[in-house]
């Protein structure tokens, strides 16, 4: 009898051992992030994620408390998300790195979706790596026609006194992001000569951006600044706003060209839990493909006008040109791992 109670003893402590090897983190090597999906993962019209999921692929779901979608993993370690756009993507980046089931401290986070582009800097279906990226969100605001007679527009920064000033946002946000320069060298120097997709649409939609060379060039893959933030903004005098926003806040050494609407949650997410070694917000790449210009044509009224086969092309744009990346970073892994990639200047 004693030696029946000894063994049941021995049973139950080690029951346990199991379900702790099983609760072990899963190690993710490269986060793949989304905005949004237009319908089901897959099989139907794609959005940012379908091509990830077939293509890659990310076969494996699961559900993660605070995201919408649930998310999808492959074999070889990458976690694909589905964010929600704008300030939904705060939170769901929140919860990822909350989780206890991934093992996300070295892993690298991509960023890749459409976004709308200064026609100074590009055209539709080009594909941009950010170098900096900066929030265009904590702000005063006045209406432009209230706006004293010497400003530009009624939009400055707080803790300042005009536009053009960088005041300061301490509790609001890192407000700008300097991204890491060899690592976004390396990604765009791997991805520098991939073909993007080209149609008459698009083409003709180039035509009516007579004064902007850049806006005239068929897609290409280039590097530029992104701002985002969760207004929608879009015109002129917008656009002219985001050129001198940039400048201001990267002290004139980013340049304007993809507006968009979650990295800057990305970033300061990121960035505040790296003390406690969870995440390495030096491990983010920022890849916006255009789907839209941030103004119309010239002489043409502004409202805002998507113009027809723009997001499809920035679809497969994204894919075309974030996947090489992934899938360096995963083949590189035994250096990876411990060693940024990096170019040189």
């Amino acid at each position: 009898m004693r030696l029946a109670r000894l063994l049941v003893l021995i049973a139950l402590l080690l029951a346990p051992l199991p379900a702790l090897a099983d609760a072990r983190p899963i190690p993710i090597k490269v986060v793949v992030l989304t905005a949004f999906e237009v319908g089901a993962d897959t099989g139907d019209r794609p959005g940012e994620f379908q091509a990830w999921v077939e293509r890659y692929p990310l076969t494996e779901t699961m559900t993660v408390p605070g995201i919408v979608r649930p998310v999808r993993l492959s074999k070889d370690g990458v976690l694909g998300v589905v964010m929600g756009e704008w300030g939904r993507a705060r939170g769901s980046i929140a919860s990822l790195v909350a989780d206890p089931r991934f093992d996300l401290t070295k892993a690298y986070w991509i960023m890749a979706g459409i976004a709308g582009v200064d026609p100074r800097a590009g055209s539709i279906g080009s594909a941009a790596w950010a170098d900096w990226v900066v929030d265009g969100d904590p702000l005063f605001e006045l209406d432009d026609r209230e706006a004293p007679a010497d400003w530009p527009w009624g939009l400055y920064a707080f803790g300042a006194d005009a536009p053009g000033k960088k005041g300061r946002a301490d509790d609001f946000s890192g407000m700008v992001w300097r991204l890491d320069p060899g690592l976004v060298r390396w990604a765009y120097g791997l991805t520098k000569d991939i073909s993007l997709p080209d149609n008459p649409q698009l083409a003709a939609d180039r035509a009516k951006f007579s004064t902007e060379a850049a806006a005239q060039t068929p897609p290409r893959v280039f590097v530029g600044t992104s701002l985002a933030s969760v207004r929608f903004w879009h015109g002129y005098r917008r656009t002219e706003w985001a050129r001198a926003w940039v400048k201001t806040w990267t002290d004139d050494q980013g340049t304007f060209a993809m507006s968009a609407g979650e990295e800057q949650a990305i970033l300061d997410t990121l960035t505040v839990n790296a003390p406690g070694g969870r995440v390495d917000p030096r491990r983010v790449l920022v890849l916006r493909t255009a789907s839209n210009y941030t103004r119309e044509g010239d002489g043409e009224p502004q409202p805002v006008r998507f113009a027809p086969g723009g997001a499809e092309a920035g679809f497969e744009a994204a894919w075309r040109v974030g996947s090489p990346v992934v899938r360096a970073l995963v083949a590189g892994w035994p250096q990876y791992a411990d060693h940024l990639p990096q170019a040189a200047p």
